[in-house]
């Protein structure tokens, strides 16, 4: 059986999103860890320099995942789901890392004029409405997960009522300073769930203060990681007042979070976001996204449409659910 991406990371040591960014020729691999890929694809007889001939040529049976960065957990787990829908239908998987920032939808219209599939899925790509619809004229199959517009077949979760869910279930349990722990707040993700924090308290007659809505100082990942939740919760229970609550902007934020009131001996109730499998595992209260579902029926819609590319847009918008563990009690 040829070797994959998937194996070369394996042996390389690395993430997948390191391999691809080799492939992609991107900048921001060091030397010595882009000889090392390298040398383990042509040991393995997987020739990077013809990887994208090799998408040309496959492009029938071949969908590309574009994504901004695919070492987190919510990224590995809707990649779970759409491997599971692409081997019962025998299609491939690709997987170009595009950067998250000023150059985005260059780096995306690129991926388009390029052909090198037939069929691409947007994860967690965050573009303005006249981006998108300039996107429309290329008329190439394409799904968006993570994310909506009326003009391309979408799978998303309502981030503004998650966050309305975690924040009221705070509120009715009789917490009034309730604080939200974010990551960077011009990701799209964190408008939508400061729009839900922001509605609860509302509706509840507390004022909205700023200074409640703490992040950590990294900015890796846009502040979706542990570092970042350990610097935000320690930054919390610092204040001359600290929060009675906390509504965490993902799980993995939360687990930093957990650390932080462990090693300072101060505890708050928090609840998470997303429920990731470690959530569990660590009583952590949640807001559950499906992950692997998002992955699974976004690529199912996505072979329709390269079979049918007049069917109707396929529109699917997720309920999250409030998942209650011992975080909270």
């Amino acid at each position: 059986m040829a070797s994959t991406i998937y194996d070369i990371a394996k042996k390389a040591g690395v993430s997948i999103a390191t391999v691809s960014r080799v492939f992609n020729q991107s900048s921001s691999v060091s030397d010595a860890t882009r000889k090392k890929v390298l040398e383990v694809a042509d040991k393995v007889g997987y020739h990077p320099q013809a990887y994208a001939q090799g998408l040309a040529s496959r492009k029938s049976n071949t969908i590309m995942a574009v994504v901004p960065v695919i070492s987190n957990y919510f990224f590995m787990e809707v990649l779970s789901g759409i491997q599971d829908k692409l081997s019962e239908m025998g299609y491939e998987l690709n997987i170009f890392n595009v950067t998250a920032g000023d150059s985005l939808f260059e780096e995306v219209e690129h991926v388009i004029k390029r052909r090198w599939s037939e069929g691409y899925l947007f994860i967690s790509i965050h573009l303005d409405e006249s981006q998108w619809r300039h996107l429309t004229k290329y008329n190439i199959p394409i799904t968006l997960i993570d994310e909506h517009y009326e003009g391309f077949d979408s799978v998303s979760v309502d981030n503004v009522q998650g966050a309305y869910r975690a924040t009221k279930s705070l509120l009715e349990k009789g917490f009034k300073r309730i604080a939200m722990l974010s990551a960077l707040r011009s990701s799209k993700p964190i408008r939508d769930r400061m729009i839900g924090y922001k509605r609860a308290l509302s509706e509840k007659g507390i004022e909205f203060c700023d200074t409640l809505v703490v992040s950590g100082d990294t900015e890796y990942r846009d502040g979706f990681t542990e570092k970042g939740g350990y610097e935000a919760m320690r930054k919390m229970l610092k204040m001359k007042e600290p929060p009675e609550a906390c509504f965490c902007a993902s799980d993995i934020q939360a687990v930093g979070a957990l650390k932080a009131m462990k090693d300072t001996g101060q505890r708050i109730p928090i609840i998470g976001y997303d429920d990731i499998e470690l959530s569990e595992y660590i009583g952590l209260s949640t807001v559950r996204q499906p992950m692997r579902d998002m992955g699974y029926f976004a690529t199912q819609n996505l072979i329709e449409r390269m079979r049918n590319k007049d069917k109707a847009v396929s529109q699917t918008i997720y309920s999250p659910e409030l998942i209650l563990r011992s975080s909270t009690d």
